[in-house]
């Protein structure tokens, strides 16, 4: 029997512990001596297995089923398949008889139902591996912005404090940055600040003059004044500042004095933002000047439909009506302010129930696994006095380990997605907040533009009317909101539908708040 040796070790991999391609190949070469393993060549891929589409592996299932060869060595599951389409694929050839042997030096596999049902797991495992990974991640970036801590490398004159996981002031860079800001507000050019910054040893990455767009983007950085901007949205942070409000405030006046008279491109808020609900195509935008006899003129910014799918008879819209339309849908989804309060209180109790709860429960499973260890030393203890058959105490020993494994598990489960659903419904009540103060503002078309997107999606535009399906969780709010303004005004409506799934965001006057599932 042949087979194909494939290594694999993607570069977002931040386990240390996984062996470098070179490794893997060295260790499959000592391992297929032992076993008498033919390797016709190895195949060896430097990609991320968290979704298809590796070309290798792909050429790979296709040798194999041309019947160049009939099993692949590699060192574990996972380096074949982090998603259950690859790994589907793998099985179904096993199925089919293509495939006939796996070898892993580090994972135990047969070609039996058996087998291919453990296999199976380990492939899930890997999958749950990453999906759990993203989500802990994310996590741990919302759990950093509420403690006012940027979740990215620390800016210029920074070094972040890994033990602490904040970031703390660089004591020598921070000293050059200062007086680079100085520099500035006193007129010195980007160019000459980028001289400047060099010599004294902040430089690119691989060593040369930072460029005036990276110049421009540290002058400009409210990181320096104890203010971070994350995802468009900007937070009060909880680190150390060098650079005075004063000063950054005079190097912002600088750079407007500065500014370059180049090419503007105009700002269109709402280009990308919807479809047409006639054709589906996309909605364009431009702008017309009107000139006047008198020597005045006058422009205006419309959207339109494209037309690029098929015949459609949409007119175009101005962009003051679009701005209107838009304002009502994000006005539907602001929560009250008296209602906010309430809310948080109900989260905060929530959240001392389920820490609680998790508490109880992990204590369970610690009584639970101390008592399986006990068990596992008595039936030691009785295999070494003889009372008991070498087929009884390895089939008990492993019953008893399937148990604690299980018991393990659900320990992690329990540390891992307790509570879950607390973070996103505080950042949702934060949002819903916000979208009061931005519908009711005026000439913020931009801001009202990106909090439309964090609200819905499927923007549509039909006869000079905006439609939209709200979010998760953003469609529970309109529900409720649209109840509480029916009981008070019956014509109260709006255009957007329910998005299905969400468990039901009770107001305050009616219990618990639920999960945002």
């Amino acid at each position: 029997m042949k087979y194909i040796g494939y290594c694999r070790k993607s570069t977002d991999e931040s386990d240390r512990q996984i062996l470098s391609i070179e490794s893997q190949i060295a260790e499959l070469k000592e391992f297929a001596d032992r076993q008498n393993v033919e390797i016709l060549d190895f195949v060896t891929e430097s990609r991320t297995a968290k979704m298809p589409g590796r070309p290798l592996f792909a050429n790979v299932l296709k040798r194999i089923e041309s019947g160049e060869a009939q099993g692949i060595i590699s060192w574990h599951p996972d380096r074949l398949a982090r998603n259950s389409i690859d790994g589907g694929k793998i099985i179904y050839l096993l199925d089919t008889g293509k495939l006939i042997d796996l070898k892993f030096p580090s994972f135990w596999f047969e070609n039996s139902p058996q087998g291919k049902f453990v296999l199976n797991i380990a492939f899930g495992q890997s999958k749950y591996y990453v999906d759990n990974l993203s989500e802990n991640v994310k996590r741990g970036q919302r759990q950093q912005l509420r403690k006012g801590v940027l979740p990215a490398r620390s800016p210029k004159g920074y070094l972040y404090n890994d033990l602490e996981a904040k970031h703390d002031i660089d004591p020598i860079k921070s000293k050059i940055l200062k007086k680079a800001f100085e520099k500035y507000a006193d007129g010195a050019s980007q160019t000459e600040v980028a001289k400047f910054l060099f010599v004294q040893g902040i430089t690119k990455r691989k060593g040369g003059v930072l460029s005036l767009t990276t110049v421009e983007r540290v002058l400009t950085d409210i990181f320096y004044i104890g203010l971070f901007k994350y995802n468009g949205e900007v937070y009060q942070g909880t680190h150390k500042t060098f650079i005075s409000k004063d000063l950054f405030d005079k190097v912002q006046k600088q750079l407007s004095l500065n500014v370059r008279k180049t090419f503007q491109k105009k700002n269109f808020p709402f280009r990308g933002l919807m479809k047409c609900g006639e054709c589906g195509a996309s909605i364009t935008s431009e702008e017309h000047v009107n000139h006047y006899k008198n020597g005045n003129s006058q422009s205006f910014i419309y959207y339109r439909c494209t037309k690029k799918l098929k015949p459609c008879t949409q007119k175009f819209i101005r962009q003051e009506e679009v701005d209107k339309e838009l304002r009502k849908l994000v006005l539907d989804v602001a929560i009250p302010e008296a209602w906010i309060p309430t809310w948080l209180k109900l989260i905060e109790n929530q959240e001392v129930k389920d820490r609680l709860n998790q508490e109880i429960n992990s204590s369970l499973l610690e009584k639970e696994s101390e008592s399986v260890d006990q068990k596992l030393n008595l039936l030691l203890d009785g295999f070494l006095d003889n009372t008991l058959d070498t087929e009884t105490y390895k089939a008990k020993k492993n019953e008893l380990f399937e148990k604690k494994l299980k018991i393990q598990e659900k320990t992690v489960q329990i540390r891992t997605n307790g509570g879950v659903w607390l973070e996103p419904m505080r950042e949702l009540i934060e949002v819903s907040k916000n979208c009061g103060k931005i519908a009711l503002a005026k000439n913020n078309s931009d801001e009202l533009a990106t909090i439309g997107k964090n609200i819905g999606s499927n923007y549509s535009l039909t006869d000079r009317h905006l439609t939209a399906v709200y979010k998760k969780g953003f469609d529970t709010a309109f529900s409720e909101l649209n109840r509480f303004r029916a009981s008070r005004a019956p014509e109260a409506h709006s255009d957007c539908e329910r998005d299905r799934g969400v468990e039901p965001l009770f107001p305050p006057w009616e219990g618990d708040v639920g999960p945002l599932n």
